[in-house]
């Protein structure tokens, strides 16, 4: 049987060029997903995640959340990124939007349920997008930055996440973590929260494993493995069409 095939999608959101990429196993058999991810962009590590998720049958699309495809080398180059993100909140969804409407528009994959599944900075997307009102079957956040995320979720989508994040993250403390499932509490939706023991920010990201501060961040194989065991039952749980 012939394996995943990968292929570039350019999009885009009517001012920036986005080019993603698209991994499609040979035989659909599950929930299409979006996923976004972490700050140094559509990059090997990625692209790497989403042949993963194609194993399990999972379609996938690589969102492209700079533009041009963007790659930043280090936190130097992407903190002021992110940072311009979070001050125009518009442009930052409607870049994930754009990703989901492109996926969306893909032969054969416009009526599977989408879920998200975002990485450190994609993760903050991914509640950002749930929280503004974004359809979508489910959204995964792994060690999410909530100290960027905005609080109003009024106008949230009832979609149900599941969050992977570490006791020890000094970007998603107790108190940030409690003032997000509150939030999500008032707004009527599903949530699971998985906090990792001794674990800290960017528990997943093989750039993270020779940390000169591994206070904030740094690799964990275990907690790793925990999130990723969780991201697949819970894409199981809520990406089936009568979930």
């Amino acid at each position: 049987m012939p394996g995943p095939s990968t292929t570039d999608v350019e999009y885009d959101d009517g001012r920036t060029r986005m080019i993603g990429s698209l991994t499609v196993p040979s035989a659909v058999s599950c929930a299409t997903v979006l996923l976004l991810p972490d700050a140094y962009g559509v990059g090997e590590h990625a692209i790497g995640l989403a042949g993963r998720l194609a194993e399990h049958g999972h379609p996938v699309l690589v969102a492209d959340l700079w533009g041009e495809r963007r790659q930043p080398a280090d936190q130097a180059e992407f903190g002021p990124m992110i940072g311009a993100m979070a001050a125009d909140r518009t442009q930052w969804i409607g870049q994930v939007d754009a990703a989901h409407r492109a996926l969306r528009a893909q032969p054969g994959l416009g009526t599977a349920p989408v879920v998200l599944l975002g990485y450190c900075f994609g993760g903050s997307s991914a509640l950002e997008y749930v929280r503004t009102g974004g359809d979508v079957a489910g959204a995964v956040s792994v060690h999410g930055g909530l100290d960027i995320l905005d609080h109003d979720w009024s106008a949230a989508s009832s979609s149900p996440v599941l969050l992977c994040t570490g006791e020890d993250d000094p970007m998603a403390t107790p108190e940030m973590r409690h003032d997000l499932t509150s939030a999500m509490d008032a707004a009527g939706n599903d949530w699971q929260l998985h906090v990792y023991s001794d674990t800290v920010h960017a528990f997943t990201s093989p750039m993270a494993k020779d940390s000169p501060r591994p206070d904030v961040v740094a690799y964990s194989a275990r907690s790793t493995t925990r999130a990723w065991a969780s991201t697949l039952a819970f894409l199981r749980e809520v990406g089936s069409p009568t979930s």
